[in-house]
C-alpha cells in the first residue's frame, strides 16, 4: 500500500532465524482498514506458530489527534483468548517509523535474542547479556549500546522470564496496557523484546486535505469538556475516585501525554527528590510514570500511602508485572504493607478480574470520562467494546478515545479515505469491527 504505511509485513521465525517481508496489499487495507483487525488476520494466518503480531492502526504515527496507538495481538496466558493491547506513549509512533507496519513474531529461540528493528531493516540479536536484567537495565542496555537514547522498546523483566501470569511486555522503563500476560509469552519465545528507531516518512495521498480535516477535528477538541483537565487525578475524579488527587498531589511533578494525544494521561510522581524541584536531578531516574490507572486505584484502596503506592508501581515497572493484576492479588492474599508486597511480588498469582469481554485491555476505563456521548445507548459495555475496536483499528490512544466524543466514526472513515485514495467506507469499518469482536 502506497499510502499511510510503509507496505510492510515483517515475519520473523525465532526457531529457524529466517526474517522475510510481505508486501501490505490494498486489498487487506480496504478488506480490513489496519491495526488490530489486520493484526488479528495476521494471527490466524501463522496460527500454527504461536504468533505474538504487533501492528500500527492506519492513522498511527500522523498529526490526527490522538493517532499514538500500536497494538500487539496474541492468545492470552490470563484469558486464553486472542487478546489485543494497545501500544502507547511514543513507542507506538517509532514502530510506524522504524519501516512495518506489521511484524509477525513465531517459533522460539534456542537462547535469549531480541529484535533490532531500524529503518526498515530487522535483526535477531544475541540477548545473552540482558537476560536476567530488569526493564530499565535492558532499556539502557540497548540505547547505550546502539548510542541512541531515543530508541524506543518494548521489553519484559523478571516476571516474564519467570513465566509470571502477569508479566508484561514493557514500554521503555514504564508499565504498558499488557493485562493479558503477554510478557509471559515473550518470555516463553526467549524473547527479551524489541528496540525500534526510525526516520521513515508518511506518504499521504491527499496531504493538504488530510491535514485541513486533522485540525478541524482538534478545533472541536479543544472546544470540548476534556479541555482544563490534565493527568491521572483528573481521569480517576471522572472515574468517581475523587480522592486520588489529593492523595497525589504531593508527589506530582509534571504531567505527559502519549504521542500527539490533546490530553496528558500520564502524570510523573517524584519518589526521590522534591516533586517542585524544577531543576535537573543529579539522579537518573526520581520516580514514577503512573501510566496505569487501575494500578494506583488498586494501591490506595490497600490503605498505602502515595509513597508506597508509588514506590510499588515502580517496582512492577522494572519486573515487569502488571500493576493492576499485583494490587488486586495483594488484596485478595491480605498483603497490606509495601514490604509484604514487595516480598512476595516473584510469587503473586491466582485469578484477577478482568472486566469486558477479554478482547480489548481493560486498562482503559469502562466508561466515558469527560465527554457527552450521544450513542451510548443501553449498554455502556457494547458501548465501550465498539468504541474500543475502532480505536485499535486506527491507532487512536483508547484512553482518549472514552473522553473525545469529537473523534467520530464518520471523521475516522473520510480521513482513511482521504489519506489512502482505497476504497474505505462505513461499510468497510462496520465489517473491521464485527470481525474483531466475532
Amino acid at each position: 500500500m502506497e499510502n499511510l504505511s510503509a507496505d510492510k509485513i515483517l515475519v520473523v521465525d525465532l526457531g529457524t532465524s529466517e526474517i522475510t517481508e510481505d508486501e501490505l496489499s490494498d486489498e487487506l487495507v480496504e478488506e480490513k482498514i489496519g491495526g488490530a483487525a489486520i493484526t488479528k488476520h495476521l494471527y490466524e494466518e501463522h496460527a500454527e506458530g504461536d504468533p505474538i503480531v504487533i501492528g500500527t492502526g492506519l492513522l498511527t504515527g500522523t498529526l490526527f489527534p490522538a493517532s499514538a496507538a500500536a497494538v500487539m495481538t496474541a492468545k492470552s496466558p490470563v484469558s486464553g483468548k486472542i487478546c489485543h493491547c494497545p501500544i502507547t506513549l511514543k513507542v507506538g509512533l517509532e514502530i510506524q517509523y522504524a519501516g512495518f507496519d506489521y511484524i509477525v513474531i513465531k517459533g522460539k529461540a534456542d537462547k535469549p535474542v531480541f529484535l533490532w528493528i531500524h529503518d526498515g531493516v530487522a535483526d535477531i540479536s544475541d540477548a545473552a547479556d540482558v537476560w536476567g536484567k530488569n526493564v530499565w537495565e535492558t532499556t539502557d542496555t540497548w540505547r547505550n549500546a546502539m548510542g541512541d537514547v531515543l530508541i524506543q522498546t518494548l521489553v519484559i523483566g523478571s516476571a516474564g522470564e519467570n513465566g509470571s501470569d502477569f508479566a508484561q511486555v514493557c514500554c521503555n522503563y514504564w508499565s504498558s496496557a499488557d493485562r493479558w500476560g503477554f510478557g509471559k509469552l515473550f518470555g516463553m519465545k526467549n524473547l527479551k523484546g524489541a528496540a525500534f528507531r526510525g526516520m521513515g516518512l508518511l506518504e499521504i495521498a491527499d496531504a493538504e486535505e488530510f491535514v485541513e480535516m486533522s485540525l478541524d477535528v482538534l478545533e472541536d477538541i479543544k472546544d470540548g469538556n476534556s479541555m482544563g483537565r490534565t493527568g491521572v487525578g483528573d481521569l480517576c475524579t471522572a472515574m468517581g475516585e475523587a480522592d486520588i488527587s489529593s492523595w497525589l498531589e504531593p508527589l506530582v511533578h509534571r504531567h505527559s501525554s502519549c504521542y500527539n494525544t490533546p490530553y496528558a494521561t500520564n502524570t510523573f510522581a517524584c519518589i526521590d527528590d522534591d516533586p517542585k524541584q524544577m531543576a535537573e536531578s543529579e539522579t537518573e531516574e526520581t520516580g514514577v510514570l503512573i501510566s496505569d490507572i487501575f494500578g494506583l486505584i488498586g494501591f490506595k484502596k490497600l490503605g498505602l500511602s502515595a509513597m508506597d503506592a508509588c514506590m510499588l508501581l515502580r517496582d512492577c515497572a522494572r519486573d515487569g508485572i502488571d500493576a493492576a493484576a499485583v494490587a488486586e492479588l495483594s488484596q485478595t492474599s491480605g498483603l497490606k504493607t509495601r514490604e509484604a508486597i514487595q516480598e512476595a511480588l516473584p510469587d503473586l498469582s491466582g485469578p484477577i478480574t478482568l472486566p469486558g469481554n477479554g478482547i480489548f485491555s481493560p486498562w482503559c476505563p469502562q466508561q466515558p470520562l469527560f465527554g457527552e456521548f450521544d450513542n451510548i445507548g443501553e449498554d455502556p459495555a457494547q458501548w465501550w467494546e465498539r468504541r474500543m475496536a475502532v480505536a485499535y483499528i486506527f491507532g487512536i490512544h483508547p484512553i482518549f478515545a472514552v473522553m473525545s466524543p469529537e473523534i467520530t466514526e464518520e471523521d475516522l472513515v473520510d480521513i482513511a479515505a482521504v489519506g489512502t485514495e482505497l476504497e474505505i467506507d462505513q461499510d468497510t469499518l462496520e465489517k473491521a469491527v464485527q470481525y474483531l469482536l466475532k
